[in-house]
């Protein structure tokens, strides 16, 4: 495979993505959400390897039905239970995988840069399942494939994503490819969690409720530790959708979140399944995404 056609099937993130890859992506989970049977085995024969190397249950699983759905032989493979704990490097074990000829690989690592620097060194696809807080294209992909079965065209748009901006790959995706298709993203953050590097307004919680998407981000509870965030009390208190908050948004707007949720921390429990909520659409919808980025990797 030629260097040009590594990169054209790769999916390292949306930031270098042009608005029409993105737009040629998302019709194409349409076309996956709307088959009839469940399994279409047009990838038969073809090896994926889904290597994690930071944990995550909701997207390997993802991964794993897409690739199940399209008829691929799946590997999977997980850091806490292998050699890495050995101090086997990353570089070491993803070559390996394609030693052995697996067809592509999806890939979450902690480290920032070392998915860019292995897509140089290995001659199979590979898909961005999550990079320290650099990208999560698959989800952003998955959350604007939810806007845009909700309100048809996104140009226009106000979105707003409240809470740790800082640490968020998921913030980073959606704002890069939120901006190509022509939406207002907006920011909320507490001070302390700002990315002064994005280029995005900030605006304050209140101003937020107004937006046609409210997309709430994880907050990690143990950023509590280094006094990032007092309490988790004071966090819901501040910068949660709470009940009496949910009050206030428009009746056509709809509340969004990444999952996992810390439910009474970014998100009242009752909002979870509010009639205005995608959540759980969203992991729906991240099936039919994960099928057209691995048909992509795959040809």
């Amino acid at each position: 495979m030629t260097l040009t056609t590594l990169k054209q099937r790769s999916l390292l993130g949306l930031k270098d993505l042009s608005k029409d890859e993105i737009v040629s992506l998302l019709d194409r989970a349409a076309h996956w959400e709307a088959q009839p049977v469940k399994v279409n085995p047009v990838l038969q024969g073809k090896f994926v390897a889904n290597m994690f190397f930071e944990n995550s249950t909701r997207t390997r699983f993802s991964f794993e039905v897409a690739e199940k759905r399209l008829g691929t032989e799946v590997l999977n493979f997980s850091a806490a239970v292998s050699s890495v704990q050995k101090g086997e490097s990353i570089y070491d074990t993803v070559r390996t995988l394609e030693s052995m000829g697996i067809d592509a690989g999806v890939i979450r690592l902690k480290p920032i840069g070392v998915l860019a620097d292995l897509a140089t060194r290995i001659k199979v696809p590979l898909i961005n399942a999550g990079d320290g807080n650099n990208e999560h294209p698959t989800q952003a992909l998955l959350d604007i494939y939810t806007m845009r079965k909700q309100f048809g065209e996104l140009k226009g748009l106000t979105v707003a994503i409240i809470g740790d901006i800082l640490h968020s790959r998921v913030a980073r995706s959606n704002l890069w490819a939120l901006q190509k298709l022509g939406v207002n993203v907006r920011f909320c953050a507490p001070p302390n969690m700002v990315a002064t590097e994005l280029d995005a307004a900030y605006i304050s919680i209140e101003e937020a409720l107004k937006a046609d998407v409210i997309m709430m981000l994880r907050v990690q509870l143990e950023r509590h530790e280094n006094g990032m965030i007092k309490s988790a009390e004071e966090y819901r208190e501040q910068y949660g959708l709470t009940v009496e908050r949910a009050k206030r948004i428009a009746p056509h707007a709809i509340i969004m979140h990444p999952a996992p949720i810390n439910r009474n921390v970014e998100i009242d429990d009752e909002l979870v399944e509010h009639p205005q909520s995608r959540i759980f659409p969203q992991m729906e919808n991240g099936v039919p995404v994960r099928m057209a980025v691995i048909e992509r990797a795959l040809g």
